[in-house]
């Protein structure tokens, strides 16, 4: 007893299952004398329980356990002792699709019942998918619940584990009573089939249906794409059928899409083949989640806000340098027709049967990378706390979350939670991939200064933090102590997860230091001010939070954002798209650097999403597959089971 209660007052590891809820519940009722037996509690006289314990902690070899043991274990109606051991071992990490499949979901409509979410309200998708009819938002009266934002040290191939954490900590805090819901992003096919592979979380840390979310879901994505290609089918009509409005073919903006990752579309020309083919020009393709149509939706709240975001996209200017917009070429009725059943939000649960809501929104570099502003509202009347979660590195989803979506919608986030993990802090302070295994303080200590900047980082924007660490099963106890000690000294305090094995029973101390977080005085607050000039608000940014000690600004850039603020624009926010990889602009920095050069190559408006968009560095926005791409391992069987797809 000592030492758990010891543990939660310093914000140290703990297992909470063991802990009495009401202890949890009214710490400062029941601080007592630690040495002290709490009232009801069996004293136990040279008792060897803890002994026992250790010895069978002590004896379990995660490493004797192999591919067949894992599916004899999945294969058990009732599982054994040494049938967990083995789920929770190594040799589970490829069939995480197994785990999932294994798991017996709820009828979403017994979801959608536990989420206060009225029969008349919801659009089956079959068994276990739902769209959610976006007048809840309208009708629903509830005290909005607290916001809580998940994000991340700058990724790197050892793996984070953001959407893990964040699924885990959702039906953790449903393990502790509380009414939550988590609201997430739609998973884009580009890296389902290139790098990344899936974005449903992992091991038992999952929403459900893994397969559908993955793949085509409930089909926004296609109605996004479709939405975005009418509108370039109809301003090339436009042009081909007399050029009414003058356009000037060399300076269109807009750009078809396809949700995949495709090099060879980045740079095409089109309208090949004789007149009744169109006017020859240069064109290219964006990957759909890079389409301004991708952000409108997301930061839509309703239909009628929807068509006029649409209606203001700019697609391109005429000889003159005037703008032109979908709304003079009539598009955006139907561009909305087609998007009007995509903005409902889809309602999916977790493993652990938590409500959540998946809607839009990946790719943090290249769009602001958070999920539809109508889910998370919907959610946050719905739910006391709602759990969600912002593209890549803190640098990128988190700062774009608060000076973008929250700004847009008026949002208050309670508390961030900045996931890492060991492995990945060892690669920033300079470890190889195949040595992360290999217990290393000094490399973690030099890592630690990218966790240590995003801490920062996230004090700037006023709101209570608290570190996640992802546990993996080859940190030693000398690094995790480390890493909170570390934690500590900067000001935060840093608690253990592993979601991965236990679900939401291994984020139970994670969500006591939520709960704990989001009661601690609050001043939210963007980092800059909508008055000032967008090339500052562009420079503050890269040196306030990217830590650059110049910004360079190719002389495109420059015009055009001079450009932007003589046509109006001057008082949007900026969308900064750089490489996720690095705190700079430089995939290869990794770390903590600072005081480098950081350079603005282009930039973009999207005045229907409400924001302008600066390139920097060498940022694509039609991605490529790799050598190896993660397709080569995904298939299905002759009963429709799919493998390969994690």
């Amino acid at each position: 007893m000592e030492t758990t209660e010891k543990n939660m007052e310093h914000g140290e590891h703990f297992n909470e299952s063991i802990v009495n809820e009401v202890i949890l519940e009214d710490m400062k009722k029941n601080r007592i004398d630690h040495m002290k037996y709490l009232p009801g509690m069996e004293v136990l006289e040279e008792s060897d329980v803890m002994d026992q314990v250790i010895s069978a902690m002590n004896a379990y070899d995660y490493d004797k356990y192999t591919e067949a043991d894992v599916r004899r274990a999945l294969a058990h109606d009732n599982r054994t002792p040494e049938d967990f051991q083995a789920l929770l071992s190594p040799a589970a990490l490829p069939l995480l699709e197994e785990i999932a499949q294994a798991a017996q979901p709820q009828r979403i409509d017994a979801i959608a019942e536990k989420a206060g979410i009225d029969d008349k309200y919801l659009e089956m998708y079959g068994k276990y998918k739902a769209k959610v009819d976006y007048n809840l938002l309208r009708d629903n009266e509830h005290t909005p619940g607290k916001l809580v934002l998940v994000t991340a040290i700058n990724p790197t191939p050892a793996g984070e584990g953001k959407t893990t954490t964040t699924v885990g900590l959702a039906d953790a805090l449903a393990k502790r009573g509380k009414n939550v819901m988590v609201a997430l992003r739609e998973p884009s096919l580009g890296p389902v089939f290139g790098i990344k592979g899936g974005a449903a979380g992992g091991g038992y840390a999952q929403v459900v249906p893994m397969e559908d979310i993955n793949l085509h879901f409930t089909g926004d994505f296609h109605a996004i794409g479709a939405a975005n290609n009418l509108l370039a089918a109809m301003l090339d009509a436009h042009i081909h059928n007399g050029n009414q409005l003058g356009i000037d073919v060399r300076k269109i903006t807009w750009k078809r899409v396809v949700d995949m990752n495709d090099r060879q579309l980045r740079h095409i020309v089109c309208g090949m083949g004789g007149k009744a083919s169109g006017v020859p020009r240069e064109d290219g393709f964006d990957i759909t989640v890079a389409s301004e149509i991708m952000a409108i939706f997301c930061l839509a709240t309703s239909i009628s806000d929807l068509k006029e975001r649409l209606a203001r996209i700019v697609v391109g200017y005429t000889r003159a340098d005037e703008p032109i917009t979908a709304g003079q070429l009539n598009a955006q009725g139907a561009m909305c027709a087609l998007l009007k059943d995509a903005l409902k939000p889809n309602l999916v649960q977790t493993l652990e049967g938590t409500p959540a809501f998946i809607h839009g929104g990946p790719f943090a570099n290249i769009a602001h990378g958070c999920n539809s502003l109508i889910a998370t509202k919907t959610a946050l009347r719905l739910a006391d706390y709602v759990v969600t979660e912002a593209g890549f590195g803190a640098d990128l989803g988190a700062e774009k979350f608060f000076d973008i979506k929250c700004r847009a919608g008026g949002l208050e986030p309670a508390a961030v939670v900045l996931v890492a993990t060991v492995r990945a802090l060892k690669m920033h302070g300079g470890v190889d991939k195949d040595k992360l295994g290999e217990e290393n303080a000094e490399a973690l200590r030099k890592g630690f200064a990218n966790l240590k900047i995003h801490l920062e980082n996230l004090a700037k924007f006023g709101v209570p933090a608290v570190a996640a660490i992802n546990r993996f099963a080859t940190d030693s106890t000398a690094e995790i102590t480390l890493l909170q000690e570390l934690c500590a000294e900067a000001g935060v305090t840093a608690v253990t997860a592993t979601c991965w094995e236990n679900g939401g029973k291994g984020a139970l101390a994670l969500a006591f230091e939520v709960c704990r977080a989001v009661e601690e005085p609050n001043g939210f607050g963007p980092l800059y001010d909508d008055n000032l000039p967008l090339k500052e608000k562009i420079s503050l940014i890269a040196k306030e939070i990217y830590r650059a000690g110049g910004v360079t600004f190719s002389d495109k850039a420059v015009s055009k954002l001079a450009e932007f603020e003589s046509q109006g624009y001057g008082k949007l926010p900026v969308c900064i798209a750089k490489t996720q990889n690095s705190i700079s602009d430089d995939p290869k920095r990794k770390g903590a650097p600072q005081g480098y050069n950081f350079t603005v190559n282009d930039v973009r408006l999207s005045a229907g999403a409400g924001f302008v968009v600066a390139l920097a560095g060498n940022i694509l926005t039609m991605p490529g597959l790799p050598l190896r791409p993660a397709a080569e391992w995904i298939d299905v069987d002759e009963n429709g089971v799919i493998s390969g797809l994690f």
